[in-house]
């Protein structure tokens, strides 16, 4: 085959010398390979001449079949080495808690009965550092809202409300649900999500200023400081399933939605593994909860 891709090579070029110099061999070696080829064909290529090379009239009716056949071995070769990168191979994601602990065991899950042999690393943080793993490449991919994301692109998931979260025997926790301005004058536990937040964007638009006591970037850290009558939050829905804190939880009205979608730099270039991984999510999404 390498024959052909030189044959190619130098019709492209009109030159065995550019050719030999462009493909990593010598001149001489270069015109051995064509003669070998010629040889084998039985027919004359190539003419050189003071004015470069040239295809003969054989050359030139053999050459859409030559450069067919190299066409289909380049792509066998990229089969091949996609086939290759999902029997081995690294995914890196990057990610918040809460869908770490309840949406990607369940994928990983479903993706490691076909693929058991690729490693996943998860890096843990908020819309803001995910979004620049993205674009720097640490990661393939991350979740985040695609309101935090500025020049890359994204693919949504999901959506989910936010909740209201309380200490078991607060006094709101009485109620059937709350509205905002029933958080301005309580210490206020703030999940930092980064440059973006639903919460804060929902006190924005309603003119409330919380009273903010404290930030964390763990889900369950604010929910053991509430537990613990620190403050009162909210998260979202997803990181309530399958706790056993003592709290109290109620619904918001007007609702606070949260949309989680897939970032990416550019999704044609992310390796066939995390494609793959992708294509194992989107087939799995509606049973995420």
């Amino acid at each position: 085959m390498e024959r052909y891709i030189a044959f190619l090579k130098v019709v492209e070029v009109g030159s065995f010398t550019k050719a030999a110099e462009l493909l990593g061999y010598t001149q001489p070696a270069l015109s051995q390979m064509i003669a070998s080829l010629e040889k084998e064909l039985s027919v004359k290529l190539l003419c050189r001449s003071r004015y470069g090379v040239t295809l003969t009239s054989e050359g030139d009716r053999l050459y859409p079949s030559i450069q067919s056949t190299v066409l289909q071995y380049e792509a066998m070769r990229r089969q091949a080495d996609e086939i290759c990168s999902l029997e081995s191979g690294l995914i890196r994601i990057g990610t918040v808690s809460s869908v770490s602990c309840h949406w990607l065991p369940k994928i990983i899950r479903s993706f490691w009965q076909k693929h058991p042999n690729i490693q996943i690393v998860l890096h843990q943080g908020d819309y803001t550092s995910i979004c620049e793993w993205v674009r720097t490449g640490e990661v393939d991919f991350g979740f985040v809202n695609p309101n935090a994301v500025k020049g890359l692109e994204t693919t949504v998931i999901k959506s989910g409300d936010f909740c209201a979260v309380l200490p078991k025997n607060h006094p709101l926790a009485k109620k059937q649900s709350l509205v905002l301005g029933d958080f301005a004058d309580e210490p206020f536990l703030l999940l930092e999500e980064g440059a973006y937040s639903e919460p804060l964007e929902a006190f924005r638009a309603a003119s409330i200023e919380p009273n903010i006591k404290l930030c964390a970037h763990d889900d369950y850290s604010i929910l053991s400081m509430v537990e613990q009558g620190l403050g009162i939050s909210i998260l979202t829905e997803l990181v309530l399933n399958k706790t056993n804190y003592d709290i109290a939880v109620l619904p918001i009205k007007p609702s606070i939605i949260r949309t989680m979608s897939i970032v990416t730099k550019d999704k044609r270039r992310l390796p066939l593994a995390s494609k793959e991984f992708i294509r194992c999510l989107n087939e799995h999404k509606n049973d995420l909860n």
